[in-house]
């Protein structure tokens, strides 16, 4: 703890001035990082969010120590936190093809009103490292993620006649390691039935498609295989 900061722990004044101009700054800087990425909630929606939150846990403390009412001084800052995943849910979208995007955004809003509630709280110490490592992680660590290489997910659409087929061509994506994502299949009940199937498979290591598919093409009961785009 820094004794510099004891003197502004109580609610007074120059204590609550001290609080908000804080929560302003917090909740700014890690605005201005999502508003330079042109994310959804940006520069004013952190310093609200930061400040609102900042208002409800000093709220809170008044209620108890200043008002002398009967009340849980983190009751409120509590039903702050229930509120940060409304908010949050708002920035989470599912594109068409099938991606979520937003989390980050939604993430880093809950982390900012934790900060302001801390900051109401008088725990600037925490705020202050707490909002550093936001910072930290929506700017670095992206970079270290585009470095590591993986391998995206894939569809491949598969054609057979013996419902055994399938099960072998599940069998032998287990065994290279793959995760299968979802499975589709359909059928034509003509006399001579065909099956398709739509098997989305998310590779653990990097994937040679030719020889992946030419072994599921040689497998008894299969008619046809193709990748599918997405």
């Amino acid at each position: 703890m820094l004794s510099i900061l004891d003197s502004l722990r109580d609610l007074r004044f120059v204590s609550i001035l001290f609080r908000m101009i804080l929560a302003l700054v917090c909740g700014g800087v890690i605005g201005l990082e999502r508003s330079y990425k042109n994310r959804p909630a940006g520069f004013r929606t952190h310093i609200l969010l930061c400040g609102g939150a900042a208002v409800a846990s000093m709220t809170g403390i008044y209620l108890y120590i200043s008002a002398h009412l009967p009340v849980d001084p983190s009751r409120i800052g509590a039903q702050v936190v229930s509120g940060l995943g409304f908010i949050g849910a708002g920035t989470i979208i599912v594109t068409g093809k099938k991606s979520i995007k937003g989390l980050t955004t939604a993430a880093g809003l809950w982390a900012t009103g934790i900060i302001g509630l801390a900051i109401g709280a008088g725990y600037y110490e925490g705020a202050v490292i707490a909002t550093c490592l936001v910072l930290i992680t929506q700017m670095l660590v992206p970079i270290l993620e585009y470095k590591i290489k993986f391998s995206p997910d894939f569809s491949i659409c598969v054609h057979y006649q013996l419902k055994s087929a399938l099960d072998k061509v599940l069998r032998y994506c287990k065994d290279q390691k793959f995760v299968i994502r979802s499975l589709q299949v359909t059928g034509d009940a003509s006399e001579a039935p065909v099956y398709s199937a739509v098997v989305t498979l998310r590779p653990r290591r990097s994937v040679n498609h030719s020889v992946f598919e030419n072994e599921i093409r040689g497998m008894e009961g299969v008619l046809e295989l193709y990748e599918v785009e997405k």
